[in-house]
């Protein structure tokens, strides 16, 4: 459900709109290179297309010593801008003073910052005869603010970033121990009794033409032992943190909803008559389809199909999106979905064709019901 990464983009997708935004404010250099003529219109229309591959490059360097070469052919346009064409266009420094404000660290973030400075300041220095007023210097003064608030912004998001991905770490631990704890509980519980069944099978086997009333007796005993094993089992999948598929649709559909996506859900399966791992499984793989519709398809509608058919379930998700164009597996959460789906031997079908559909599909395995079988 995303953009083929191998296309190229003027800017990247993770900043939307905005970079083509900014890009209105072109509109005044524009003007006044439009009111020239000969080699300084020539020389003007050069530059403007220099700054505007300045603007791009700035956006698609961050972090390389190359971001700061551009930040410095960037002053070196608006200089030219400033005292060949019209002083109004020392306000293309807003552009600059923005990308200032990517720096991280106060070592790397100086230098250029006082360069900008040095510059404007020149600027205001060689036309402070020509000013009518002094709203340029309280716009000269913002600009000398504005990287200060921008490198503020980013630090926060960063943090707020690294935080979110603290806590996915912190999930991952959470669901590692989980399964560990798990492991260790089946091993400890059932390693014991499964043991026991085997050897009470062999023992049943050589018994069978020696002693069929002493086979008998050992067969009723493996019969009781598995009982146990079965109860035991069960004993562990209650203690487990299971989320029903109810409880999963109505979030789904808050989830959607709080999106501007609209859900539409039909199913008439009983789901209290599907077992607890089965439901859990099912809940998450549910959990991560909803997930990569808000986050990837761009979809208008999301449709949900719960169904029961005579030898399985089936949960079928549908977009109206943009598609999948990955290799399943190779992103999205499918590869998650597709290895919790073997743990109850199901299998997962995606279709692109309009927009996206996932099938989920798990063979019927369905409560036992009474006290005698257990």
């Amino acid at each position: 459900m995303s953009i083929n990464k191998g296309s190229f983009r003027i800017f990247p997708e993770k900043y939307g709109y905005f970079p083509y935004v900014f890009l209105i404010y072109l509109s005044l250099p524009a003007y006044f290179i439009a009111h020239e003529s000969g080699w300084k219109m020539v020389m003007g229309w050069g530059l403007l297309l220099l700054f505007l591959v300045s603007y791009r490059q700035l956006y698609t360097l961050f972090g390389s010593k190359a971001f700061s070469y551009w930040i410095v052919v960037q002053l070196g346009i608006i200089f030219v801008f400033t005292v060949f064409f019209n002083f109004n266009n020392v306000f293309l420094g807003f552009f600059t003073s923005y990308f200032l404000g990517w720096y991280r660290d106060t070592k790397s973030f100086l230098p250029p910052y006082l360069l900008f400075v040095a510059t404007l300041s020149l600027l205001l220095i060689m036309h402070y005869e020509d000013l009518a007023s002094y709203y340029y210097v309280v716009y000269l003064v913002i600009m000398f603010i504005v990287p200060f608030g921008t490198k503020s912004m980013n630090s926060r998001i960063e943090l707020e970033k690294q935080l979110t991905e603290a806590n996915e770490k912190i999930k991952e631990l959470v669901k590692r121990e989980e399964r560990v704890r798990i492991a260790r509980d089946l091993h400890d519980t059932l390693g014991h009794t499964l043991s026991l069944i085997t050897l009470k099978s062999q023992l049943v086997a050589k018994l069978t033409g020696k002693d069929a009333k002493r086979a008998e007796v050992e067969a009723k005993e493996i019969e009781r032992t598995s009982r146990i094993a079965l109860r035991q089992v069960r004993e562990l999948v209650s203690d487990m943190r299971s989320v029903s598929i109810a409880e999963v649709l109505v979030e789904s559909e808050s989830i959607l909803q709080s999106a501007g996506i609209s859900y539409q859900f039909k199913g008439e399966i009983d789901t209290e008559s599907i077992t607890a791992i089965t439901q859990n499984i099912l809940s998450m793989c549910l959990k991560e389809a909803i997930t990569n519709v808000v986050k990837h398809s761009e979809a208008k509608n999301c449709h949900v199909i719960l169904k029961q058919t005579a030898g399985e379930i089936l949960l079928i998700i549908k977009d109206d999106g943009i598609g999948f164009y990955e290799t399943p597996g190779s992103g999205n959460g499918i590869q998650g979905i597709s290895e919790r789906l073997e743990l109850v031997d199901g299998q997962l079908k995606i279709s692109s064709q309009q927009g996206t559909e996932l099938t989920f599909s798990i063979p019927v395995v369905l409560k036992e019901e009474g006290t005698g079988a257990s």
